[in-house]
């Protein structure tokens, strides 16, 4: 029984693993250790924070609320539910996460050695792979972590315990402060997109441990946690490491593609192989991850519309649209990434972190719904000044805000409305 225990935890934690490391988790971390240099550790620490423990503050919020992201959304509002799941799947569906996984497999895994190939057939053939595992939304989690992970785990400790090993240049001396170094691995963790997936992941975990004999609330959540602990320490290791490997990579250019980067980098640390190597991480990472958000978007609008769309009719719009998009390239998906994430990553980090520190203690849904409607408010204004639509007075004032000026201005404004509403809920009562 507890060799069956231990096989399914460890199946599930490497899917998980699988799902959450997609394109930016590998691509991200090296330019981040360029940038920072010698101050890497704090950027190590600050991606850390949103790169991998919200996403399992994500996953810990859903387990505490129920089965899926809509008994999480139920402790704000019955409306904000659908509302607010339907932007993250799309933002992590078919507009930016999915359509960024194939355009760089094809940029890193497959350019490479065919350098004449057009994207759109590269594209195409990963698109495919991608809808034939996906139509069977049953078998995702166990295809994913029995075969896919073990491969791209053992890849990535490759690149990364060589690199450690053997370092190919000193630390770059950086320009940015230790602040800014914080900053800049902070919000860069935006960009993996991970706290956004992990509500919706949590859900597809969540059922995979039902199907597996988990039926009661407490082996259910305890299968769930621990998996997700495994996945963490998976996840910390290789930011860190990709993070350590970019910083001490000797490329001093900040304005190198994170493609070529990449692709640098492991021909450094493993010679001829390591773009073999590389490749194969970069296909194995995307098309994991690809597979989970696919199936999920189908799930998650099959559900809302309550069976009216069917899963298979869904997964055929979210690929042939993920398809059309990804023809973009990288750097173009990710520059257009940023803007909206900015505006829904501080509300659903401030939905999920309020959940798992106060959702035993504090039932009223009014103080979540005063926090969440404040870090709406400035993550608003924060989009606003990233699109260039605030002038310099207004942005001069609006930095008063504690860290408005490093895009972290919902941090305190969240603290505010959750105290107000707080208070308002024992008024009331």
């Amino acid at each position: 029984m507890k060799n069956k225990k231990l096989s399914n935890i460890l199946t599930l934690g490497f899917a998980l693993f699988a799902m959450f490391f997609g394109a930016g988790n590998l691509l991200l971390p090296p330019l981040i250790g360029v940038e920072v240099g010698e101050n890497y550790l704090v950027a190590m620490i600050a991606f850390g924070l949103t790169g991998i423990l919200l996403p399992f503050t994500g996953i810990l919020s859903v387990v505490f609320s129920g089965n899926d992201f809509n008994d999480l959304g139920n402790k704000v509002s019955k409306i904000m539910a659908p509302i607010l799941g339907t932007i993250i799947m799309i933002c992590i569906g078919p507009l930016i996460a999915i359509p960024r996984t194939a355009a760089t497999t094809f940029e890193v895994g497959i350019k490479p050695f065919f350098p004449t190939m057009e994207p759109i057939y590269g594209l195409f053939l990963f698109f495919l792979i991608t809808f034939i595992l996906a139509i069977r939304p049953s078998k995702v989690v166990d295809i994913i972590g029995n075969y896919l992970t073990p491969l791209l785990l053992i890849l990535l400790a490759l690149l990364v315990v060589e690199g450690i090993v053997h370092p190919k240049s000193d630390f770059l001396p950086s320009e940015k402060t230790f602040l800014e170094s914080f900053s800049k691995g902070f919000i860069e963790g935006y960009q993996t997109l991970d706290v956004l997936a992990s509500v919706i992941f949590a859900g597809i975990i969540i059922t995979s441990a039902t199907d597996k004999g988990y039926h009661d609330k407490k082996s259910k959540s305890q299968v769930v946690i621990i998996s997700g602990l495994l996945s963490t320490s998976c996840l910390l290791f290789v930011y860190g490491g990709l993070i350590y490997l970019g910083a001490t990579s000797g490329v001093s250019n900040p304005e190198i593609s994170r493609a070529e980067l990449l692709i640098q980098i492991a021909r450094n640390v493993l010679g001829q192989y390591g773009l073999i190597a590389i490749s194969l991480c970069m296909i194995f990472a995307c098309l994991t991850t690809s597979v989970a958000l696919t199936s999920a978007v189908g799930t998650f609008f099959s559900r809302l519309t309550k069976g009216k769309l069917s899963y298979t009719l869904l997964v055929i719009i979210c690929t042939l649209v993920s398809f059309g998009l990804s023809i973009k390239g990288v750097d173009e998906i990710i520059n257009f990434a940023y803007p909206p994430l900015a505006f829904v990553y501080p509300i659903v980090i401030t939905l999920v972190i309020y959940v798992v520190l106060f959702g035993k203690y504090v039932k009223s849904k009014i103080p979540y719904a005063l926090a969440l409607l404040f870090s709406s408010i400035i993550g608003l204004l924060g989009l606003l000044k990233i699109i260039g639509l605030l002038d310099k007075k207004t942005i001069e004032k609006l930095n008063h805000i504690p860290f408005f000026e490093y895009d972290l201005g919902w941090i305190l404004p969240s603290i505010v409305g959750f105290m107000i509403g707080f208070v308002i809920s024992k008024l009331k009562k």
